[in-house]
Parts: C-alpha cells; structure tokens; sequence
C-alpha cells in the first residue's frame, strides 16, 4: 500500500514529480491501514519537493530502517498474536544514545510471516503501542532478496568468498537483484509514508537496505540521511568482481553519512569509489569527506558498542547465579577456554578446533585441566556451506574427543542447541579465557560481553570464591580479521590460519601472569564501558546533524535515471546560463570582453583530437574581428602550440601556460609576465619528478617553458595518489628558497612560478581597459576546471570596482554541475559552442543590416 507522499518511480525517472503536503504537525503521518491517512491528506498544500524554504517547525525524530524490527512475536494456542521489545535487538539498543525529547520511529520486517487479513490490523497495533511501521514481503520475495543476493551474493562477497565455482556463493543471478531492488523500493515507500523530509533524520542499517539511499533521494532531494553498514566492506580487487559494484557505490553516495566499524573497512569503500567512480576524498578536521556533485558525503569510522546496562541486568538475575554455580562445580579445577560463533563458514571454528588439539598434544600436562567450551550458534543463512561446517565440526569434537577424553574430562564441550541469555553470560563469568578466531567478520561484539561479564559483581564473586576487593582478570585471543580487534589493544591477536600461533596464544593465556590479566582486563574495560552503544548512537547521530547542517543553504535536484540518480547541491545563487539572456546583454552593450578556457571547455575533455576544429576556428574569428570585443583564449598549453593551432585567428587573443604568456592579435609578439626572474628550479625539480617517473609506472612528465607537470593518470590510482602526495612533500622541501609553488590537480603535480594564474590575463585585461578609458559593459569568462577559477573571482571581484562600467553585464560560467566561483553553468562543451555560436551569430546579422564591408582594424590592446 504506498501513500500519497509518494509518486511512481517512473515518473520521477522521466522528471514528473507528485506534489505532496507539508504540514507542520507531529507524528501520525502513516498510511498503514486501508483508507487511512493521517494528517497529510491535503490537496491544498502542494509545495514542490525541491523547495527552498523548510519547514518552520523543527521536529526531533529520527527514522530507523533495518531489515528486522525490534519486535517480537508470539501466537497463543488461540491463534492470536502478541508483541514485545526484542531487548537484543541493535536497534532498540541505540535508543539509549539519543535524547529523551526525539521521537524514533522503526520501519523493519517482522521476524513471523504474517498474513494478509492480519496486516492492517497488525500495523495498527505497531505503530500505535511500538511506533513501528511493518514491511511486508511476500514469501517468495523474502527467500529471493534474503536468502539469495543478500546471503548468496554480498554476505560472501563481503567475506572475501568469489563465486569461483557454483558451489561457492553462485554465479550472479540478475532475478535475484531485481528482489533486492524490489524490497528496498518497499521499504522505501513505508518511509516516505511516515517522513516529514525537511524535519525527520532517516538512519538505515546494513547491506540488506544498500539501495535504500537512491530511492529517498530520489523522492526528496534534502532529506537527512544515514547508513551504517554493520559488515566488513571488502577490498576493490573483491569488490569488483560484483557485476552491480557501480550501482551500490552510487546509491551508498546518496546518503549523507556513511559509518563503518573500522578505518580498513572506509579504505576499502574509498578505494572502491576511486577506481570505479573516479572520486577523490579529502580529510578536513579530521573528518574524511567525498565530493559527489556538490554534496559532502560524510565517512564515519566508529565501531559499535554493547548495552551494558542490560547485561549487568542480566548478570544480578538468580538464575545466572545458579548457572554460574552448576558451572563453577561441573569444571572444577580446570580452566575454560569459550568459543561464542554462529555456525558458518567465516567463524573458524574447525580452526579453533584444531589449535585445541594441538594445543593437547603439544602440551600433555593440560590435558583434564584445560576444556574448551564451543557454543554454536544457529547460522543466520542456509545452504550446503552451513551443513558441511556443521559437519566438519561434529567430526573435529569427537575426534578429539576420543583421543584425549576419558571418564569425567571431555576436553572440547560442543553446545550447539540454543541457549538462552543468561546461560550464556554464566559461560563468560567462568571461562579463563575467550576465543574469537574468525576468518573474516563485522565487528562481533562477543569479547565486549566477555569483558563487562568478568568483571562481575558481589554475589557472582562470592559464588565463584573471589576476594570482592581483588582486581578483576579475563584474557582474550582475538582474529585479526574482525572488526574489534583494533579497538582491543590488550588481546592476543592471530592469524587464525596459523594453527601453530592460534595454539601458542592460547597456550600463553593459561599460563600468563596474574597481574598481566588484570593489566589487560582493565584496559578492556575502561575502553568497553565508555565506548557502548550509546557513544556509538549518540556519537554518529551528532554527525549525521552536521553533516546535513547545509541542506537548508544548498539548491538542490536530481539528475540521472534509475540507480544513476544523484542529487546536484550547489549554491543558490548558482544558475544554468540562459542563451537568450545572454545574446540580449549582448546586442545592447558596446564594450565587451570574452575569456575563453580550451580543453574542457571548447574541446571536449578526454578527446583523442584536441586540435580546434573548423567550426570553432570560424566562432572564434567572427567575434574576435567585431571591433566592438576583446576575445582572449586563455589555455595551459605552451604558446607554440597555440600559435600553431590558432594562426588563422588574426585578432584572437591568446594566453599560453595560465597566462604567463600574453599575445594580444596575431600581429604582436609574446609578451611575459613580469613576475618571474629565472628558471634554474627547473634544474632541482625535474631529477625529482624523474625520480618518480621511474618508480610510478604509466606516469609522465610535461616540460613546459614555465613549469613542470608530473601526471599520474595513467597509474594505479592509489598508488598514483600515494606518490603524489610523496613528490608534493619532496618538491616543496627541495624548493622552499625558490619563487615557486607546488600543487596538486586532476591526477597531476605542478610546479610553476608563483603567482602566475590565468587571472593575469583578467587582471591585465581590466587595467588596460581602464587606463584607455573604456570600460568594460559586458563580459564573459567560461572555464571548467580549477585553473579557471582564478579568472572568475577576478572579474566577480571587479564587479563593483572602477574598473568595470556600473551598469557591466558579468557572466562567470562553469562546465558543467559543480562547485565554483562562476555564477552561472552550461552542461557541456556542446552547449558552450552553442552559446558562442548565438553570439557570433548576432554580429552576423548586424553586419548584415548595416551592409558593413570595411576592414576591422587591428585591436591592440596592450
């Protein structure tokens, strides 16, 4: 059932968006039952989704989306459904991290199928007792998106496995994408059935709800949005073998904020966004951000924590005691080593196994003294995968079993029925040591429990026989290859490939000292007890606040179709260049001076023929022979090769290296800035760039008369990016005493004499102007990269000085969508030399009427 607030994707895709209704009013805003809309059906409020004003009244309420809500069900021998707080849900844990007045509304599937008679009155009773906002999925739909791409396709992909064979993970099954699309459009309309877009914060969770981000944005351009993906997030070399690797990064980049639980795992993601999607990041204040089309995408590294509270609930219960008490007495005088894992394939439990044995046969001394303890969860998936682990497990336990049991000592204890809570806290408060040897897994929150359980309490220390005043112990082995070991400095950590370290580090806790244990103990628990759940709720929303802080400042809209859809965020004042416009301010001015940049701006960027062709050439020399204009080519190219290319254009103007060289008509000869002295820096800094050169395979260096430019866009792109961050650093050292500067461009490091930049040229042309006594009633300056950037803040800079006429016609404009100085913007170079070509063609048409025939005179300007 979708609400009014929400229009077809068609027609968004085509441009045709709904209006919908922006009350200033609290929650209920849900459609969750047939004929029932609360509070928003209203035809005579149809603002437009892109408006600039937001709303007056602020709301404190926050939106959690995750594949399951924080809910359980139960059905009575009557048949009647129940629900109540699941207390172990993550979802309904991080409420504790946000302020009493927010409101927070969960949009998630429930864990039982329930049936369609039963729905309305079911979302009914969540959202009015829970604030809960059920997603229905179809069966069929469910074991598509979940079972199939989410458990076949990225939970193995994100672990590390490729489908290199149909038994692992299987090939790409594009049916099963279409699922996954189909159930993050669901979820989307359940959102937007509840959300006030301009007041509500939305923060979805986890690689089920990938996509999520473009259908929100999609629908509403400024909405507050976060993602926090609770998976490790593989390497590019994994991740792009996935054939919908572009598609998830883009959704991702529609969100305003990314978490993830560590920094390895943000480095993959930015690696993977700047192989395949050709974007930069850059670390401001100590916050990573990526440029997507005007907007800032935030990256946040921030493991989760645990409910500490909860557990210690859990841990005063008397039926913990007495399980700690039945435990206590069942391995008496021996030590625990506990495993906690979910049964698959990335925890390692066959590994761990295999240290244990190991670890007896190295070690005969240990055996009846030492027991592991393996609690096996139920997989979270299912497939031949899970069942040959199960297997593999049942088979490793017996042989060991057998080889070092005898009556009274088991040494490896297998639990692989379900436990509940308490019983297993009761394992951590007795268990010596803690064992986490996964192959690969998100952040894994077990050895946090481990650690608050050992430190225990009064009556569970009476129970076990601890001096209430000693200092509590408790050591860990942890995998490398899991989120929480770089947050636990105090742990062992292995390679649990490496049976023979997984078997020494295992060996090394039983015999390490007491005081070393309490070392490590309280090390873990003073960083465990601050950084919980709540700090990771509390911390990431605070972000998510302020990295949406400019949503109201920015203009915003969409462009691109389907899962290409992305918002462009610019400021209000920037605008798309009108022909007509700027055709008009031209026919009634008299003084006029036009800038022109070249590649990217009269060639298209990235051509394999960048000479000029006939067509511009014919532009170009039909407004620069109007006696009326000043028309200058301002390019980074070296003056022979523009002299080459342009020795048909008498009374073009021509700017060669950013205006270091200055030719005002054919007629003339170069003339050089004044600001340069010599070039004997060429001399330090060119072995420099060799040096690199060498070492960075598919690097080149461009000489230029007046500078030097190192570019890597040929290389590995990090590798490429690591260089020249070290060649930046190398060359500013080596030329501190030089007048030059060092900086970086689009995948190029330059060195060129400082303060030559093509807004010399402008500079040079505003002054002349003015000493002659004409000032300037109209000009144009179109550039698209950041070179260009210093011509359009000379002339925006001139705007109301002498230098210009007051009543001047200024047009500053950029190619394309993006960030800059300029006022105005033309999507491409197509539209550029249509523009040029309206111009040139009103001094046809003038020239025409006046029946005009003389010879132009040669301009010289300076």
């Amino acid at each position: 059932m979708v609400s009014r607030s929400y229009s077809n994707l068609l027609d968004l895709a085509s441009g045709n968006f709904h209006s919908f209704s922006r009350e200033k009013k609290r929650f209920p805003r849900v459609a969750t039952v047939t004929g029932v809309l609360s509070e928003l059906d209203d035809d005579n409020n149809s603002n437009s989704v892109c408006s600039d004003a937001p709303s007056s009244v602020t709301q404190d309420r926050i939106i959690i989306v995750g594949n399951q809500l924080p809910i359980k069900s139960h059905r009575n021998s009557a048949g009647k459904l129940s629900f109540s707080w699941d207390n172990d849900s993550l979802l309904l844990q991080l409420k504790d991290g946000m302020r009493e007045d927010m409101e927070v509304v969960y949009i998630g599937c429930l864990k039982e199928q329930i049936d369609i008679v039963e729905q309305d009155d079911v979302s009914q009773r969540l959202l009015e007792n829970f604030k809960c906002v059920p997603a229905y999925l179809p069966p069929e739909l469910f074991t598509k998106y979940y079972h199939g791409f989410c458990k076949q396709h990225l939970w193995p992909l994100f672990h590390y496995m490729l489908p290199l064979t149909p038994d692992l993970g299987g090939r790409f099954d594009r049916s099963l994408w279409q699922a996954y699309l189909s159930v993050n459009k669901i979820f989307a309309d359940k959102v937007m059935e509840v959300i006030s877009p301009d007041d509500d914060f939305v923060w979805v969770h986890d690689y089920h709800l990938m996509v999520l981000p473009t259908f929100l944005r999609k629908r509403f351009n400024r909405v507050k949005l976060g993602f926090f993906l609770h998976s490790p997030f593989p390497s590019s070399e994994i991740y792009r073998t996935l054939p919908v690797r572009n598609e998830l990064l883009r959704a991702l980049l529609n969100a305003d904020l990314i978490g993830f639980h560590t920094f390895d795992y943000a480095r993959h993601f930015l690696s993977c966004c700047s192989r395949m999607l050709g974007l930069s990041y850059q670390s401001k204040r100590g916050t990573i951000g990526l440029e997507y089309y005007g907007r800032t995408v935030s990256i946040k590294i921030l493991p989760v924590g645990i409910h500490i509270s909860q557990l210690q609930s859990i841990l005063n219960l008397p039926e913990t005691q007495t399980k700690v008490a039945e435990l206590r007495d069942q391995f008496l005088d021996q030590k625990v080593l506990l495993g906690v894992d979910d049964m698959d394939i990335f925890k390692g439990i066959s590994l761990k196994l295999l240290a244990m044995e190991q670890l007896l046969t190295q070690h005969p001394e240990k055996r009846g003294r030492v027991v592991l303890v393996q609690i096996a969860n139920p997989a979270r998936g299912r497939g031949k995968d899970v069942q040959e682990v199960q297997s593999e497990t049942e088979a490793t336990v017996k042989r060991i079993n057998e080889m070092f049991g005898r009556p009274g000592y088991q040494p490896v204890v297998l639990i692989d029925t379900p436990l509940q809570f308490f019983e297993r806290i009761a394992y951590y408060v007795i268990a010596e040591c803690c064992l986490v040897t996964a192959v690969r897994d998100g952040m894994n929150l077990i050895p946090y429990e481990y650690i608050i359980c050992r430190q225990g309490n009064p009556k569970l220390n009476e129970t076990i026989g601890l001096d209430p005043s000693a200092a509590k112990k408790s050591m860990l082995v942890v995998s490398e290859f899991i989120g929480c070991s770089p947050s636990l400095s105090g742990a062992i950590r292995v390679n649990p490939w490496n049976i023979d370290a997984v078997t020494e580090a295992m060996d090394y806790a039983l015999i390490v000292s007491e005081a070393e244990k309490q070392m490590r103990h309280e090390k873990h628990h003073k960083y465990v007890s601050t950084h919980d759940v709540a700090y990771w709720a509390r911390s990431f929303i605070q972000d998510l606040e302020r990295a949406c802080g400019d949503h109201v400042r920015k203009r915003c809209w969409g462009i691109g179709f389907g899962l290409g859809f992305r918002v462009v965020a610019l400021d209000p004042s920037f605008k798309k260049l009108s022909i007509e416009n700027i055709v008009s301010a031209y026919k009634r001015t008299k003084n006029r001076a036009i800038l022109l940049d070249y590649d990217g701006t009269m060639v298209q960027p990235g051509s394999i023929r960048t000479t000029p062709s006939r067509e511009t050439i014919n532009i170009l020399n039909n407004l620069s022979s109007d006696p009326k204009n000043i028309v200058y080519l301002v390019s980074g190219k070296d003056r022979k090769t523009l002299t080459e290319w342009f020795s048909s254009c008498d009374d073009l103007g021509l700017g060669a290296e950013h205006g270091y060289f200055i030719r005002p008509n054919d007629g003339t000869d170069w003339e050089t800035s004044s600001l340069v002295s010599g070039f004997e820096w060429k001399q330090i800094a060119e072995p420099v760039m060799r040096l690199y050169t060498e070492t960075t395979d598919g690097s080149t260096i461009e000489t230029k008369e007046t500078a030097l430019v190192w570019n890597y866009q040929f290389a590995d792109p990090d590798f490429g990016s690591c260089q020249a961050k070290e060649l930046m650093e190398h060359l500013e050292s080596v030329l501190t005493n030089d007048p030059v500067s060092v900086k970086t461009g689009q995948q190029l490091v330059e060195v060129k004499p400082q303060g030559v930049n093509k807004g010399l040229v402008a500079e040079r042309l505003l002054t002349t102007m003015q000493e002659k006594g004409k000032l300037l009633d109209f000009i144009l300056c179109v550039g698209d990269d950041r070179s260009d950037e210093d011509m359009f803040e000379v002339i925006m800079t001139a705007k109301d000085g002498p230098a210009l006429s007051p009543v001047a016609e200024i047009f500053a404009c950029t190619v394309g969508q993006k960030p800059s100085k300029a006022k105005y913007y033309l999507d491409d170079t197509a539209e550029i030399i249509r523009m040029l070509e309206g111009l040139a063609a009103t001094n046809t048409t003038t020239s025409d009427q006046t029946g005009s025939t003389a010879t132009v005179p040669t301009k010289d300007l300076f």
